[in-house]
């Protein structure tokens, strides 16, 4: 293998075949018109009905990764084999459905009989993400995505390369315009991938931060020997300090305590307002749980108080380091 490795540079050949399909997308690029903004107002336009998508081949492969891709970013599809809308699968497919149907050629066998089944049903709109202007597909379609021809990257232009490339970046583009339209947010995203590194990645301060009686309040006019207690049964290092009106008015932290306990002989009966610090650092329970990390590493904190989205003095939880980082979120 080493031998091997040697003698042959195969780099070349990648660079080839990145090269040729970077010119098929630049021609995609370029060939784009109307039709695909009709495709995407149906997409949007689709409440009452189903996106279902098929295809054959590598354009069957195609079709699955897009209605994936849909389904991510809120706009509800599914992949239907060609081959078994021929023996019942048919049903699937109903009045006021969008139906896309993906093939190079266009005149691919299997989806024959989708195509005529879908023409007998105005109430189905057909989307079809075709390269030829006189194949079945696209004089069937209402909504005709032209997909330009373009050359394969192997050797004698037979191995689907730069075409399947074509076909998912035409479906990115029509899953990303309509995302956007609808003004898909993260938080959207994240109610559809809660695990994995994504999830991580779009974890909100909500989902880690403490609640309820694991929050350290203490009221402004304690003494400091009643805050020593709060702080110490909570262990979080830190108190969140409210005025009779549970308004957030400040923050105290143990190293506040040890700093003002040297200065202060009396320090027990210290008020909390006098030692507390005012306007502290706060952040939205929406907040992504990296951003705020984030901040804690800029100001050198380890706790933020949690606010209410409504009101930014109303503390409704607290977030440590530690519950960020037990999560692996960086």
């Amino acid at each position: 293998m080493v031998s091997l490795m040697k003698k042959n540079n195969f780099i070349p050949i990648a660079r080839e075949v990145i090269e040729t399909e970077i010119k098929s997308l630049r021609k995609l690029k370029s060939n784009l018109n109307k039709s695909f903004n009709k495709a995407v107002e149906a997409l949007i336009n689709c409440k009452n009905g189903k996106v279902i998508i098929s295809g054959v081949g590598k354009s069957g492969i195609i079709a699955k990764k897009i209605s994936s891709t849909l389904s991510s970013v809120g706009a509800p599809s599914f992949f239907v084999d060609a081959s078994s809308c021929s023996h019942g699968d048919l049903g699937k497919i109903s009045s006021n459905d969008v139906l896309i149907l993906i093939s190079f050629s266009g005149e691919t066998a299997e989806l024959r009989n989708i195509i005529q089944y879908a023409n007998r049903n105005k109430k189905i709109t057909l989307i079809g993400v075709v390269s030829k202007k006189n194949s079945l597909l696209y004089k069937a379609s209402d909504i005709k995505l032209l997909i330009p021809e373009v050359k394969e990257a192997g050797p004698g232009n037979i191995v689907p390369t730069s075409s399947t490339i074509v076909q998912l970046a035409i479906g990115d583009a029509l899953a990303i315009a309509t995302m956007k339209h609808k003004k898909f947010s993260q938080l959207d995203f994240k109610k559809f991938h809660p695990s994995g590194s994504l999830g991580l990645k779009l974890k909100t301060v909500e989902d880690l931060m403490l609640t309820g009686n694991k929050i350290p309040f203490v009221n402004e006019n304690k003494k400091m020997k009643e805050a020593l207690k709060i702080i110490s049964g909570k262990k979080l290092g830190v108190l969140i300090v409210r005025n009779s009106n549970k308004k957030t008015t400040g923050i105290i932290t143990d190293g506040q305590i040890r700093r003002s306990s040297l200065i202060n002989p009396d320090f027990q009966n210290l008020i909390v307002k006098k030692i507390m610090t005012k306007n502290p650092v706060g952040v939205s329970q929406d907040m992504l749980a990296a951003k705020a990390l984030a901040l804690m590493n800029n100001k050198k904190i380890t706790s933020l108080y949690v606010y209410n989205n409504k009101n930014k003095f109303k503390t409704i939880g607290i977030l440590h380091i530690h519950n960020i980082l037990k999560a692996n979120v960086h």
